[in-house]
Formats: structure tokens, C-alpha cells, sequence
């Protein structure tokens, strides 16, 4: 056994890359409470004052502090850089994306508009050679999809039925297994590549062996050029890592080759807590370091998290306010053993909020059962009544499909760690294609025939079974497109935008599953709900076209642990599903959907009609899973009830929920609010409920933010919005005002 493994137990992990083995293993779980942990060292106070020096002179010039306008990102671009000349030596974690801290990367492999548009917009000129390089010598991805588009798929663009689609940024959503480098080194990770590469084919050259033959020898590539980097920083990462600094440190040096390539919609780190504990567990039993210095090497790394930065697009930015990464981090799960798999460094990783404040990078993920220990559910509750800057998903529905070693890869968004990849495909606008199933196809925006053409729904009030039939089509022909469509994008991405170093972290033998997502969910599922109970009167304009809506009577809504609008909830999201099975997806992956809008709701709401459940024209459709704002009458407990009807087998992507609560609303002191938090949570999760966002604040200190965003106390005022957290003053002032109309629970 290699020295760099010494007292680690197994075998199976030792002859093959199977990093879960080596954790079932090694791993020490943890039943006590956070006693042990210790506060920031001065190295991290220095550290993280400088660089909160730098994001506020980043805010005060717009949102940006520097740009990268001359070199093009990649693993080897830039020698090394540090967060100051002055005080690299106090980095126990090195490695910066550029050669500056929050210094962006000029990425034009996605599309070189919108490399060279981000730089314009923020007053910053990319050198003229890249235009003829970008558009003469070498195709993006951005043109490839463009060039293959259909005209009925620009129509579907345009019109917004269609939203969010990678097609003109990176797609994300892949997460590189990074303990691999720690664990095995690069050497014996290139090793294991070109044997695979040796037995691809045996000769027979047809398209899928080519194109893997290919990858593959894109993937050693880019682990060489891994090591070129470290070597930069005056690392030798060829072999394991012999310590808990070392095993912090090569594993970020993967995750730093994926950001200096890749500027996807979801750049997540995975699942590394449980396996950082095992090289930190083994460092203190041997005297080698001391908890200090241990929760030094977390908070640094979480630092260096916090920094990662990507230059984006206007159109990009109103999409995914408050300029989000989605480096997701997970803690704690319970082990297909039995075992619970909460770890010392778990608290570690939760501590960080406390040593550094809130933060909405990483994305930190509380993977929860009601099994996992107390003390650790308590805290991770205080830290959620403290920060509001943490998400809990349900460990227990997801461990059945995804094993005790997955990671998130966006928000909400389950895979395999090392084994699986997902390809991302944003949104379907079912609240858009209601309209569109009542409106013979025609948009009522921009006035396009862009669905199918139907007869309009000519009837005085709105009838159930005829609105049902119109919108089977509708939804048909969407779900058709909508997979064309993304199997085009994902087919152009691997050809000109091909993840290499995230990609060879990950067995060549890779497991796809192919991700699509649904907005309006519940303004949908009012709407049905309305016309089936109460009276609904379409009001048309002289064009027949219906335009805004009359009710009469009262109905069901979503929201309120009423089945007979949840039930249509449960309907809606199957149906969609069965119908995007239908159709095949590209490189045999697996469909599923989710329910996850991030803060794009303001984006979708304007471009989406007057809906029959009382939404107005224009207004911000509601996130995720939610409810509809006001909605929800019969408080929290109830909305809750509500979402967790929702199967998770119909929406293996995700379910996402979030929801505010007022302090009050959890109990008069700290102890009231961490023990109700964690009884709310137990509940939820126990009825089979995916996902949970959870404030705790007021809708008074949202109203004083957005007034007084120079505050200090504001400065890094963390909330979660749909699937992620933001800095709530970095949103714009439409998304700001989207966050305060929503149900803030004053009673449970």
C-alpha cells in the first residue's frame, strides 16, 4: 500500500477508482454536539477582510471588478495568482481562476458574442483577434445550435414557451468526482483514462466509438494539464495526497481545472465533506494538526468557493439574478449500511457561516432524514435560523435512486457522484401553453401562431373537458420540441464546448440522464382548478384572442393540503413527464423533469398572459413548486402538505420549495425556533417531500435591505430564493420586490 495511504482500510478502492468504497471504509461518524469546533484563525480574518475589501469595491463599480480581455481560460492560461501578493502565504487553500481574485475569465467557447458582449457591457474591450478567430478558424457552440436551429425552434425561443436554454452559455450541471485526485493522484487517474481509451472500439469505427475515442483523449489531456497547473503553485499532485492539507488541496485544484474551462449554469463541488473528515480524522489521532487548523483548511477552501466568478451576459443575468455559481456542497445522508454519515467536517462546513457570515457560495446542502443524529439537526436548524443560507433535500427518497454516494449538481438536482452525468435543459412554460391550448396556438404576447393551430375556445365561461383536450395537444407538441430541441443543444455542446476536465473525474462508462424542467406549475394547477369548480369567463379582444379572465365563485388552491387541487398538481406533473418519455433523447439518456424556476419568474411572468387563476398579465409567475403568491391560507404546515404530495419518482431533477418564515412564527427565543424548525422539517421529509428552502426573517428587513442596501448589516444579507441563495442586494429591483410578495408565514 502506497505510504500516502497509510491506516485506511479496504481493498476494492485500492485496484479501482471507487472513491465510495474508500469512504464506507474510512469514515467516523460523528453523534456529538458542536462543541468541539473553533472560531476563525487570524490567517482567515485577514484573508476574508481582504477579500470583502475587493466585493465591495466589485458592488460599488457595478458588479463586476475586473475582466479578462486578452487571454482566452483555460487549466494552464495563467501562472499562479493569490488573493494578495502580501499575505499569499497565509492561504492554506491557492488557486485562483485568473491571475486576480474576482478577475473574470474570457470563456468564448460557448459563443463568442456573448464572451465579447459581457465584456462590452461592463466597459471592458476583448482584443479584435478573438472576433476572426471565434467566427473564422473555430465554431462555438452558440453557432453550432444556431446554425442547426429549426425555424419552429427559433419560434419557440422567441416566444419564451421554450426558456433557459443552454444554448447560449455553458450547460453546466456536471460534477467532476474531485476526491479522485486526492485520493489516486493524476498519474494513476491518467492511467486508468488510457486504458479505457486502449479497449474503446476493438476496431470497429462507428459514430459513438469515435466520438468517445475522442473525449477520452480530451479528458488526458486535461488531467496533464492539471498537474501543469499544481506544478505552478509548487504542487506535485501526480501521486495521492499524504495529508489533510494535501487532500484539500488537490481536490480543489479539480474543481479550479473545471472553472477555468467551463462557465456552465451549475458548477458544483459535490459531495467532499465525509471524505475530507477521513484525511482530517486520521491527521489529529497522528498529532499532525489540531482542530484550529482543521477548521482552517475548510473555511479557506469554502473562501476560495466564494470567489468563483463568471462573466455573463445581460439577458443572463435577468434570468439568474445576484450573479450565482451554484458550487453545491453537501452534508450528511445516511449510508446504504445504516449508518449515518454526519462527520465532524460536516459541522465544520456549517461553521463557516458562523466564522465568515452568511454566504450564498457554496450552496450549502443539508441532506436530511429524520435519522441523523440530533444535535446535528439542531444546529443545522440554528444555523438556518442565524443565516437563512442553507437547503435541506430529502436523503431518504433520494438515497433510493441515487445510492449514499450522489451529489447535487445544480440546486436540487440529484447524480452519482463519479458515475453519472446530467444534461441540463432549463424550462417548459406549461402556464404559457394553457394560453396557447385556449388561444388556437396563437401567443397573446407577441401575437405568433406559434403552437399547434386549434380553434379557439369561443364558450362564454370556460369549460373543463374542452380546455383538458385542447391542452393534451398543446403539451404534446411542447414535450416533442421541447426534447428536439435539447437533444440538438446537447449534442452541439459535446462537439464544441466538451467538459474534458470535469469528464475525466467521472468512469468513461457514464450513466446520462437527460434533464428538463417546468415553469408555471402552479398557476397551471389553479387555473385547472378554476374552471373545474368555479366559473371562469375569458374576456377576448376583437381578435378573439382571450386576454384576461373573470371568476366567479370561489375554488381550490394549491397550496393549502386540499386534495382536490393537489391532486391536479400530481396529474399535471406525470402527464408532462409520460410525455417527454415518448420521445427519444439524446446519447440514450434517461428523461426526467423538475420543478425548479430559480429567480427567472420575473423573466417568465412578463412574457405570460392573464392566467383563469387571477394572475394578471406580466406579473412574476411563482418559483418552483411553490404555491401562487397568496395562495397559501391555512398556513405553512399546510403549504407544506401540499408540495410533498408531489412524487419524487415524477420529478427525479427536483422539486423545488422555499419558503419564509417570521421568527416569531418559529417560537420568542433561539431554543423555541431551532427545536419547532427541526419538528417542521421531520414532518416534512417524512411524508416524502424532496426539498426545502428555508428564511427566517421578516418581510420589514427585506423592505429596510432593499431601501438601505449600504447598511453594513447588509452587505452579505444571505436569503434563499428557488434551489439556491443570493445575496439579497445584488438581486435587481424587480427580483427584490418578486422575493417580498411572496408568503412570508407568520403562523404555522
Amino acid at each position: 500500500m502506497k505510504e500516502q495511504w497509510r491506516g485506511f482500510k479496504g481493498t476494492h478502492w485500492i485496484s479501482d477508482v471507487n472513491v465510495r468504497d474508500f469512504i464506507q471504509n474510512n469514515y467516523t461518524p460523528y453523534d456529538g454536539d458542536s462543541s468541539f469546533l473553533a472560531g476563525p484563525t487570524d490567517a482567515t480574518n485577514k484573508l476574508w477582510g481582504d477579500l470583502q475589501k475587493l466585493q465591495h469595491q466589485e458592488r460599488a463599480q457595478g458588479g463586476v471588478l475586473d475582466m479578462e480581455t486578452e487571454i482566452v481560460s483555460g487549466i494552464t492560461a495563467y501562472g499562479p495568482g493569490y488573493i494578495s501578493e502580501n499575505s499569499k502565504d497565509l492561504e492554506k487553500v491557492v488557486g485562483l481562476q485568473t491571475d486576480k481574485p474576482l478577475k473574470r475569465a474570457f470563456m468564448p467557447y460557448g459563443g463568442i458574442k456573448m464572451a465579447q458582449e459581457a465584456c462590452t457591457t461592463n466597459g471592458y474591450t476583448p482584443n479584435p483577434k478573438f472576433d476572426q478567430i471565434f467566427n473564422e478558424y473555430h465554431k462555438t457552440h452558440n453557432q453550432a445550435v444556431y446554425d442547426a436551429y429549426t425555424p419552429e425552434m427559433r419560434l419557440a425561443r422567441k416566444n419564451k414557451i421554450l426558456t433557459g436554454l443552454p444554448d447560449t452559455y455553458g450547460r453546466g450541471r456536471i460534477v467532476g468526482d474531485y476526491r479522485r485526485v486526492a485520493l489516486y493522484g493524476i498519474d494513476f487517474l491518467v492511467e486508468q483514462k488510457q486504458a479505457d481509451l486502449k479497449n474503446c472500439g476493438c476496431g470497429i469505427m462507428v459514430d459513438d466509438v469515435i466520438r468517445q475515442r475522442e473525449e477520452l483523449a480530451d479528458q488526458i489531456k486535461a488531467l496533464k494539464a492539471m498537474k501543469v497547473m499544481a506544478q505552478s503553485y509548487g504542487f506535485d499532485i501526480s501521486q495521492p495526497a499524504a495529508n489533510a492539507r494535501e487532500a484539500v488541496q488537490w481536490l480543489y485544484f479539480g474543481y479550479l481545472a473545471a472553472i477555468k474551462t467551463q462557465n456552465g449554469a451549475a458548477m458544483s463541488i459535490g459531495r467532499i465533506s465525509t471524505f475530507l473528515d477521513i484525511y482530517i480524522n486520521r491527521d489529529i489521532q497522528e498529532g499532525k494538526l489540531t482542530e484550529t487548523e482543521a477548521q482552517e483548511l475548510i473555511d479557506h477552501l469554502v473562501m476560495k468557493l466564494r470567489m468563483v466568478k463568471f462573466a455573463r451576459i445581460p439577458s443572463y443575468q435577468q434570468l439568474f439574478s445576484g450573479d450565482p455559481v451554484w458550487a453545491t456542497l453537501e452534508v450528511a445522508g445516511f449510508g446504504m449500511d445504516g449508518r449515518h454519515m454526519v462527520t465532524k467536517s460536516d459541522y465544520r462546513f456549517l461553521h463557516t457561516l458562523e466564522n465568515m457570515g452568511p454566504s450564498p457560495e457554496p450552496n450549502l446542502t443539508v441532506l436530511y432524514t429524520s435519522k441523523l443524529p440530533e444535535n446535528f439537526r439542531k444546529y443545522a436548524a440554528k444555523i438556518s435560523v442565524d443565516t437563512s443560507s442553507i437547503q435541506y433535500e430529502n436523503d431518504d427518497v433520494m438515497r433510493v435512486e441515487w445510492g449514499d454516494d450522489y451529489s447535487i449538481c445544480c440546486c436540487v438536482s440529484a447524480t452519482q457522484t463519479g458515475k453519472e452525468m446530467q444534461f441540463f435543459g432549463a424550462r417548459a412554460n406549461l402556464a404559457k401553453a394553457l394560453l396557447y391550448a385556449m388561444n388556437g396556438g396563437i401567443d397573446v404576447k407577441t401575437r405568433m401562431q406559434v403552437g399547434p393551430k386549434l380553434p379557439k375556445i369561443t364558450s362564454e365561461f370556460l369549460n373543463y373537458d374542452e380546455v383538458m383536450a385542447n391542452y393534451d395537444i398543446v403539451l404534446e407538441w411542447l414535450a416533442s420540441l421541447y426534447v428536439n430541441v435539447l437533444n440538438l443543444i446537447q449534442y452541439m455542446h459535446d462537439k464544441y464546448y466538451y467538459e474534458a476536465a470535469e469528464m475525466a473525474l467521472i468512469d468513461t462508462d457514464v450513466r446520462r440522464t437527460f434533464a428538463t424542467g417546468i415553469a408555471g406549475f402552479s398557476h397551471v394547477v389553479d387555473s385547472l382548478s378554476a374552471i373545474k369548480y368555479a366559473k371562469v369567463k375569458p374576456v377576448r379582444d376583437a381578435d378573439g384572442i382571450s386576454i384576461d379572465f373573470e371568476i366567479e365563485g370561489d375554488f381550490p388552491r394549491y397550496g393549502n393540503d386540499d386534495d382536490r387541487a393537489d391532486e391536479i398538481a400530481v396529474w399535471l406533473l406525470k402527464n408532462f413527464l409520460t410525455k417527454l418519455k415518448k420521445h427519444h433523447t439524446y446519447r440514450d439518456s434517461e428523461p426526467t423533469t423538475s420543478i425548479l424556476t430559480i429567480t427567472s419568474n420575473v423573466v417568465y411572468g412578463k412574457a405570460t398572459g392573464a392566467l383563469p387563476d387571477g394572475r394578471k398579465a406580466g406579473e412574476p409567475l411563482a418559483p418552483g413548486a411553490n404555491p401562487s403568491y397568496g395562495a397559501e391560507k391555512s398556513g405553512l404546515l399546510a403549504s407544506l402538505n401540499s408540495v410533498a404530495k408531489l412524487p419524487y419518482e415524477y420529478a427525479l431533477d427536483g422539486i423545488s420549495n422555499t419558503q419564509t418564515i417570521a421568527p416569531d412564527a418559529l417560537g420568542h427565543n433561539e431554543e423555541e425556533r431551532v427545536n419547532n424548525l427541526v419538528n417542521v422539517l421531520d414532518g416534512y421529509f417524512s411524508k416524502g417531500a424532496h426539498h426545502l428552502n428555508v428564511n427566517v426573517f421578516g418581510t420589514e428587513k427585506l423592505l429596510d435591505a432593499m431601501e438601505h442596501p449600504e447598511k453594513p448589516e447588509y452587505a452579505n444579507f444571505t436569503i434563499r430564493v428557488s434551489g439556491y441563495a443570493v445575496k439579497f442586494i445584488d438581486l435587481t429591483r424587480e427580483q427584490q420586490m418578486d422575493v417580498i410578495s411572496r408568503t412570508c408565514h407568520k403562523a404555522m
